[in-house]
């Protein structure tokens, strides 16, 4: 049996998703949550001065979508055939795009680049999630193919951030988006995990 370890910040961010699915698939990992304080020491040592990063039997693999990838993969969580892989990271490049557009502009400390980058994140904002919804309506309360996949794990990961970020529910207006979350929540390994998850601010 190989043994795995995901290193992440403590916080949910791009760790979260990867959690949900392993514990979820029921592979055994050591969960190494990073404080900020001590980045600057360990940075160095990550492949591309990033993290997640997940080693698996002590080799070091990065990025988190690769990391994603990988672990839909041995869960059977990345589609029935390629065409719909492509849908499901399609789906994901797109979640991907309006969260690093909302982090680039909360995190901006120039106050005026600040109002601009904050102006078109939230014009994006609603666009996406109208899309999203439509996308999870029309696929039977998922977002591909009708059935559970990376991508569905993804948003529910998203979400702890993204509140964050909003300061309340991206998916308060989304009723199909809010349904999905909790569903992929409510998952047996995932809710076990929720509850002993450590409590972090984002």
């Amino acid at each position: 049996m190989p043994t795995y370890k995901l290193t992440y910040f403590n916080v949910a961010g791009l760790g979260e998703s990867l959690r949900y699915m392993l514990h979820h698939c029921g592979i055994k990992f050591e969960d190494v949550r990073v404080e900020f304080d001590d980045w600057p020491k360990l940075k160095p040592n990550m492949p591309m001065g990033q993290m997640p990063i997940l080693e698996i039997d002590g080799k070091i693999y990065h990025q988190s979508r690769a990391i994603g990838r990988y672990i839909a993969k041995k869960g059977n969580l990345y589609g029935s055939d390629e065409l719909e892989a492509m849908e499901i990271d399609a789906t994901i490049d797109s979640m991907d795009d309006i969260r690093q557009a909302l982090s680039t502009y909360y995190w901006e400390q120039d106050p005026a680049f600040k109002a601009k980058l904050k102006e078109t994140a939230f014009e994006k904002l609603p666009f996406y999630l109208d899309k999203f919804e439509a996308q999870v309506k029309k696929n039977g309360g998922y977002f591909v193919g009708g059935k559970l996949s990376w991508a569905d794990f993804l948003w529910a990961g998203y979400c702890d951030y993204l509140s964050f970020v909003l300061a309340g529910d991206p998916n308060k207006d989304h009723p199909e988006l809010k349904k999905l979350r909790e569903k992929v929540r409510a998952l047996p390994n995932v809710k076990a995990y929720l509850e002993k998850r450590p409590k972090t601010q984002l």
